[in-house]
């Protein structure tokens, strides 16, 4: 899964949800998310990743040149969609 990715358009309903609630840990933080619904039915999937992953990775500009973006009309620098190479 690595890092988390969360719909921008949701970040207003977790923080309601998890209002005055302490976070102690990493699953608390995770069930709190998990929890989360709108009124419109809208719901959020959420699990703990627990992998290993290798710290100091650089990444050249020619391997994320690569990287097939399809930026939003709205924002794309926030909304956008990664696509397969081909």
């Amino acid at each position: 899964m690595g890092s988390p990715k969360i719909e921008h358009r949701m970040f207003s309903y977790i923080s309601m949800n998890w209002r005055g609630k302490p976070l102690v840990s990493h699953e608390v933080i995770v069930n709190l998310i998990a929890a989360t619904t709108t009124q419109a039915g809208l719901k959020i999937e959420a699990e703990m990743d627990t992998n290993t992953y290798a710290k100091g990775i650089h990444v050249t500009d020619d391997e994320l040149d690569k990287v097939h973006i399809e930026r939003s009309e709205f924002h794309g620098e926030w909304n956008y969609t990664i696509r397969p190479s081909v």
